[in-house]
């Protein structure tokens, strides 16, 4: 069924595919809440991008402005932005800061782009430690138009939704969350700063073996957020990281500051450091050959491995995942023990509510509320034979008694029995059985006792071998899958009347740049920056840019130079900002490195 809409957003094809799991962690956008400052710092990054990365990113960045609907003159309205998107079969959703890398990977791969709705403070406009609309939506959305990138993108959600977390993971996801919102919040005090990166300090010192999706996160990072492409003499930015830093966008060209390595799968063994600029940074020379680099890596992957690795590798996380059967059964649970002989699982453990599924979808009966306590079976063939029960014809089956209402005894090869009066038999598609339902069965290997008939139905999974093993459940909706939103919020900045009374004129120098008021108030706004707001330099540059357009008060023109000369003079963190700015109003785009 369509839904109508998605927190306020008027839904499409691609969100109406989306589970309802990830809707959790969607949010509406809070347009209304942006104040006009904050779309001054979204016009001045935007327009710093167009003509400085004009030139240094890979060709599809301004195309693909245009074609994701993104305006250089005010922020974006999700709205409009997914009638566009949808064209090119994607979709946008807000989100509340860093969201948990499964989730972040599930959207992705049902070409979902989670856009952080807040945008980064002025005292940030170069970088921001928090992931924020401009970031997203500028940095993002617009390569996503180039489809070969936008297919890497895909299948980077489907092989990364699949990879095991630790509970190592969380907690670094946790405590870089909370670090991103601190820092983007001017109130905070330099003390929990500081205590809060000692926390991930400790964290990552911690880290002995990092996890599937640890080293997947780091190819994401060191390509989508902070990729280049080209050759290592000729090199241009697509990475969303740095084509929504126009701080890190011009330093990382410095190959004397920043190392350059060509792409390969050696990259996945490369953490990084969200809240500092990038000490090395990897160039591919094609968007193909990072899909080759991704399909390389996952390899290495439980998902394509399966068998007593992948077991192991789920058992590790301590996480949800799933087996799945060569008979192609799946079994969702936390997997608690593996039995192994010879480097093959002959016996598998769950200990949490486990469902039983096929082709994705639960079996009838079989819901975790019915396996409640957990669930175990074997692995592998009967004892002489040479192809596992799933294989069996009906003379074979006989042979076993293995037919509804006789009583069997099977040996596997292994040395695990199982015996019992056959109950059920569930068949997949093509007619191989994939499981069996026992009474009165007893389940030994050894002096080992797995069942005993007292403890009711004894469901057996049927398949020679566990030919995939991956994070997360089979039948997300029918487990009851949820992605409770983070219980930290990003702090929402309370302006005081002084911080209002500024963002009232960047209102009105805005409507005198759209024209609908006189420009002969100029003069008046400017005055009270000296006086009220004497360290603001982006109002003074939006009001410059109007009056050199308009080659109009050339009085004011120089009061404003001179104001912005002395900013420079006395406030060395705004001299790059401001001839930044002051080199575009002169159309002159060469940016001053």
């Amino acid at each position: 069924m369509k839904q109508v809409m998605v927190m306020g957003i008027e839904s499409n094809e691609v969100l109406d595919k989306l589970p309802k799991h990830l809707l959790d962690l969607v949010i509406d956008q809070p347009y209304n809440d942006y104040t006009f400052q904050d779309q001054a710092v979204w016009r001045y990054v935007m327009r710093q991008n167009v003509h400085f990365l004009g030139k240094v990113a890979h060709e599809s960045y301004l195309e693909g402005l245009k074609k994701t609907g993104i305006s250089i003159d005010e922020i974006p309205h999700m709205y409009g932005m997914n009638r566009i998107l949808s064209d090119i079969g994607w979709a946008a959703v807000s989100v509340d800061g860093f969201i948990p890398p499964q989730a972040f990977m599930e959207f992705q791969a049902y070409n979902v782009l989670v856009i952080a709705a807040d945008i980064r403070n002025i005292g940030h406009i170069e970088y921001t430690p928090a992931p924020d609309i401009i970031h997203e939506a500028a940095g993002h959305a617009p390569i996503i138009a180039d489809k070969e990138y936008a297919d890497y993108l895909k299948l980077f959600g489907e092989v990364g939704a699949k990879a095991f977390s630790s509970a190592a993971d969380f907690e670094m996801y946790e405590a870089i969350r909370y670090l991103s919102i601190i820092k983007e919040d001017p109130s905070t005090s330099q003390e929990d700063i500081d205590k809060a990166e000692k926390e991930i300090e400790r964290l990552q010192a911690n880290v002995t073996v990092s996890s599937e999706m640890a080293r997947i996160r780091n190819l994401h990072w060191w390509t989508v957020e902070y990729g280049l492409i080209g050759t290592l003499e000729d090199y241009k930015i697509y990475g969303a990281g740095l084509l929504s830093s126009i701080g890190e966008s011009a330093s990382c060209l410095d190959d004397e500051k920043v190392k350059k390595r060509v792409y390969s799968v050696e990259a996945a063994d490369y953490s990084f450091d969200i809240t500092t600029a990038q000490p090395q940074l990897f160039i591919t020379p094609s968007f193909e050959e990072l899909n080759k680099v991704l399909l390389e890596f996952s390899e290495q992957l439980a998902w394509k491995r399966g068998g007593l690795y992948g077991l192991k590798v789920a058992i590790e996380s301590n996480n949800t995942g799933t087996a799945q059967y060569n008979s192609g059964i799946q079994v969702s649970g936390t997997f608690s023990e593996v039995i192994e002989k010879d480097g093959e699982a002959i016996y598998v453990k769950t200990n949490t509510p486990t469902q039983l599924c096929l082709n994705n979808k639960q079996l009838e009966g079989h819901a975790k509320e019915y396996h409640a306590h957990g669930f175990s079976s074997p692995v592998g063939k009967l004892k002489g034979e040479r192809n596992g029960i799933e294989f069996f014809e009906e003379n074979k089956l006989n042979h076993y008694n293995i037919v509804v209402g006789k009583e069997c005894d099977l040996n596997y090869e292994s040395g695990v029995k199982v015996s019992g009066v056959v109950e059920s038999i569930i068949r997949n598609p093509k007619g191989q059985i994939i499981l069996i339902s026992f009474s009165n069965a007893r389940v030994t290997y050894g002096d080992t006792v797995f069942f005993e008939p007292e403890w009711g139905m004894y469901d057996m999974t049927v398949g020679s071998e566990i030919e995939s093993v991956y994070s997360g459940c089979a039948d997300a909706q029918a487990f009851g899958v949820r992605f409770d939103p983070p219980k930290e919020k990003t702090h929402k900045i309370i302006h005081n009347e002084k911080s209002k009374e500024l963002h009232q004129l960047y209102g009105r120098v805005r409507l005198i740049r759209e024209g609908k008021e006189s420009e002969d108030e100029l003069g008046d706004i400017f005055k009270s920056i000296t006086i009220e707001f004497s360290s603001d330099w982006l109002l003074a540059l939006e009001i410059l840019e109007i009056l050199k357009s308009k080659d109009t008060q050339h009085n004011l023109q120089q009061e404003i130079t001179s104001y912005l000369d002395t900013l420079m003079n006395t406030q060395p963190s705004l001299k790059k900002l401001i001839a930044d700015g002051l080199n575009l109003i002169k159309n002159d785009f060469e940016l001053i490195h």
